[in-house]
């Protein structure tokens, strides 16, 4: 892939990844063009930086009016899945969306073969022609988990050259170059609620006020009172809330009675899960496997039985997991880091 050197569109979002990943594909004699998603909250700095950069490596770029894509396909998503109950990843619909969908779209009316991003993660070919997506090679830094819904046939037209690199030789490779963006922090937290305040997002978002309602303990008891359910997810512990002696943490959500269970971190714990909107990349397997799934974006992979039915996939663990939540991606991955397909929690299975 790309030994013959084609043009690539690259998203640039005016920090060191996104501006080392331009410098690597200059170097490997790719034809460039840069790209920055203008977004919803995007920040003016990051554009400048993202146009600077582009004009300091002599490639054109442009800065794509995606505001009201991200709107109905990420912010308001987010939103909804929250007041279903559920704890959505925005990240995950950002890629399926926006990067991998209209930002290839734009790619190609630009006359672009290849898309590339500052991913830490690695497309490979698979020795039959094909391609796998597969986990970066730095632990700390890997982004496979939010990219599984990347189309298995957009594989081929993908680059992420920092799949091999850590983070510190990102920097390095920076600094030797005089970026001026070489020290800019990471982004943190969600990009659309950069103080974190959930809840009060939601509200100014929807216009909506999230009634306070009842905490219960594990046998129905009520012991205190939550401020909206809608800004609680399961396993928190801090801001619940609640007093108590011992540790205690979210473990369920019932939007239709606005309640909130609370209880001991051994009540957190399932067996398995239900997952829908499941993207296979892969060739969609006859009957059920075992593989490692991850269910959160830090968690390490665990063993599973992973049965197929039609959209949606059963993930039966081999161990009880921590805090299986819906709205979250269940993804699976081989026992060399490849990412076999991936899919949003629906159903936690005790």
């Amino acid at each position: 892939m790309g030994q013959d050197k084609k043009r690539v569109l690259v998203g640039m979002s005016g920090g060191v990844d996104s501006s080392v990943t331009v410098l690597l594909l200059k170097e490997q004699g790719y034809d460039c063009v840069g790209a920055t998603m203008e977004l919803m909250g995007s920040s003016p700095e990051n554009i400048e930086d993202a146009r600077q950069t582009a004009g300091r490596l002599g490639i054109p770029h442009h800065v794509l009016g995606f505001a009201d894509a991200f709107e109905e396909k990420v912010v308001r998503r987010f939103v909804e899945a929250y007041e279903r109950g559920e704890t959505p990843n925005p990240c995950v619909d950002c890629n399926r969306f926006l990067k991998f969908g209209l930002l290839y779209q734009k790619a190609r009316e630009l006359g672009c073969d290849l898309i590339a991003t500052g991913h830490y993660a690695q497309v490979l070919e698979d020795g039959a022609g094909g391609f796998r997506l597969v986990k970066g090679a730095d632990p700390g830094r890997d982004q496979s988990y939010v990219l599984y819904p990347i189309p298995r046939e957009q594989l081929a037209h993908t680059l992420f050259p920092l799949g091999r690199l850590s983070k510190a030789e990102v920097r390095a490779i920076a600094e030797r170059e005089g970026f001026p963006n070489a020290r800019k922090g990471d982004s943190q937290d969600i990009c659309f609620i950069p103080d974190g305040d959930y809840l009060s997002f939601m509200e100014r978002y929807s216009g909506k006020t999230y009634p306070a309602g009842d905490i219960l303990d594990q046998a129905g008891k009520v012991v205190g009172r939550h401020r909206g359910a809608a800004g609680l997810t399961i396993g928190q512990r801090r801001g619940v809330g609640v007093s108590s002696s011992g540790r205690i943490y979210v473990c369920a959500k019932c939007v239709a009675d606005n309640t909130v269970t609370v209880g001991p971190e051994e009540a957190l714990y399932s067996s398995g899960c239900m997952a829908k909107d499941w993207n296979w990349l892969i060739v969609p397997p006859g009957g059920p496997f075992d593989a490692l799934v991850k269910t959160r974006y830090r968690q390490r992979e665990q063993p599973a039985r992973v049965c197929p039915q039609g959209d949606r996939v059963r993930l039966e663990f081999a161990q009880p997991q921590r805090a299986v939540t819906p709205g979250q991606a269940a993804v699976v991955y081989d026992e060399n880091g490849a990412v076999l397909g991936g899919g949003t929690i629906a159903q936690v299975i005790t």
